[in-house]
């Protein structure tokens, strides 16, 4: 990943083995402020119906329910993190509200190792730091500087670095990004019709198109759109090639016909997606055929 700057957004761009170029925007300070106390809400509440529960249910002394309460708040707290980053693919509820998503900075899957390290580390980032700041007036001085410092250290970190990272993504490898809704625009083929020449045809079956979902074809159309790229380049070339091996292409795409081939696949893959989906079949990336067999989602930005 290399970062890059575009406008007064933070950008992050990708360039996989491929050589299709994805950019992420990264997310700003505020959402993923908005994201946790939304996050903290949700898991407050579960805290509190136990609270509550233990409380008119009289079952242990206060002193102790006071205990089970605070290890309640960590067994809920910390699963809540961990598993819906890894059911909703890098997303909580309150990161699913705010649009934003948890991604590797490989731009491969979240693995389960990086979504436990980043989540076990906001226990030490943030809940630790706050619990010490609400006991800071039973603390000697040098305990009370030395959360003071910690704290301070914890805010300072991700607008002190390009990629405004917290300490947990650091060392998980991870990167927060803002989530925008694919949409495939409608006037890329009105705008710019295809027009073969007579001696050039491109025939795509249904094993062909079944490859692809609505992400790639996302991806595909914005590559389309660049006015910088040009049949014969090496980004377009590569790209040929990856399609071209992955859905079993049988002809051979010609030297100068790269542009007109990703066009006619844009078409034909446009075609058959919006079929399928007129029969109630939606498939919106690659990774469709995985989910229908184990029910996992996934994300990964390479064509």
């Amino acid at each position: 990943m290399s970062e890059y700057p575009q406008g007064t957004t933070r950008m992050e761009q990708f360039i996989p083995p491929e050589g299709v170029p994805i950019s992420f925007a990264i997310a700003s300070l505020g959402t993923r402020l908005g994201a946790q106390c939304l996050d903290l809400i949700f898991t407050f509440l579960l805290v509190l119906v136990c609270a509550v529960a233990l409380a008119f249910g009289g079952f242990l002394p206060p002193e102790a329910a006071v205990t089970l309460v605070i290890l309640l708040a960590f067994l809920i707290r910390t699963p809540y993190y961990i598993l819906s980053e890894l059911v909703w693919n890098g997303r909580t509820l309150g990161k699913r509200i705010t649009g934003i998503r948890v991604v590797n900075v490989n731009g491969r899957r979240l693995t389960p190792h990086q979504v436990t390290a980043r989540n076990l580390m906001k226990e030490v980032e943030i809940f630790t730091p706050l619990t010490l700041a609400l006991a800071m007036g039973s603390m000697s001085v040098w305990e009370g500087g030395v959360t003071s410092a910690w704290i301070l250290t914890v805010l300072i970190v991700p607008p002190a670095n390009k990629r405004r990272q917290r300490l947990g993504d650091m060392i998980a490898g991870t990167l927060v990004v803002d989530n925008p809704r694919s949409v495939l625009l409608s006037d890329l083929v009105i705008s710019a019709p295809m027009i073969l020449p007579a001696q050039v045809a491109f025939d795509f079956l249904p094993e062909h198109l079944d490859v692809y979902g609505k992400y790639e074809l996302q991806t595909l159309e914005d590559v389309l759109r660049d006015p910088t790229k040009s049949s014969g380049s090496e980004e377009i070339t590569v790209i040929v090639r990856t399609i071209v091996r992955k859905i079993k292409f049988p002809d051979a795409v010609k030297t100068g016909q790269e542009m007109l081939f990703l066009t006619a696949f844009y078409r034909a893959q446009r075609e058959h997606l919006e079929t399928l989906r007129l029969f109630g079949t939606r498939r919106e990336n690659k990774f469709h055929q995985a989910e229908k067999t184990t029910g996992g989602t996934g994300l990964d930005i390479r064509l």
